[in-house]
């Protein structure tokens, strides 16, 4: 395999790569080292990447598995979670505090949900994913990840309507 040929493989997935690392590690530059790994494990077995069904799948799940050891690491300690990409440009000031700080409240009612909802809510809210890869990803049954993200769902739906309704908790 040509480096070409592996660029146009790997390059349309990069960034959901570097997401599911960001979402996992919150660290930027935690996340592009997490990612040039993954890019680097798979260049060093690119000569397996054609007996792989969804290299993008298996990707996401080296991605998964890195960031999870990463953070059972001691390294881990200081890492914190944080994640912002939402910055609207034209809004009036007053909106854009209202905004941020409902994209803050769910970005802390995502990180307190079961590890396992976390992930599902991430790779199908986020990233897209449909059920069937999120599964593969997560060897888990389809209907499962149904009722775990609905479950999630429901959390952050419940949570974010009392902080609305009752101020900050």
């Amino acid at each position: 395999m040509t480096q070409n040929e592996f660029l146009n493989i790997v390059m349309p997935f990069k960034d959901k790569v570097f997401r599911l690392a960001k979402r996992l590690l919150v660290s930027t530059e935690e996340a592009e080292d997490a990612t040039q790994e993954v890019l680097l494990k798979l260049w060093r077995n690119k000569g397996k990447i054609g007996t792989y069904n969804n290299v993008e799948a298996f990707s996401m799940t080296m991605t998964k598995n890195f960031c999870f050891d990463k953070l059972k690491s001691k390294q881990a300690q200081n890492l914190k979670i944080v994640h912002s990409n939402y910055e609207e440009k034209n809004t009036p000031l007053q909106k854009q505090v209202e905004l941020n700080d409902s994209v803050s409240w769910v970005e802390r009612i995502i990180q307190e949900l079961p590890e396992q909802q976390r992930m599902i809510v991430q790779l199908r809210d986020i990233e897209e994913y449909d059920f069937d890869e999120i599964a593969k990803m997560l060897d888990m049954n389809n209907t499962a990840v149904r009722v775990a993200l609905s479950r999630a769902r429901k959390t952050i739906r419940e949570r974010l309507t009392n902080t609305h309704n009752y101020g900050i908790k």
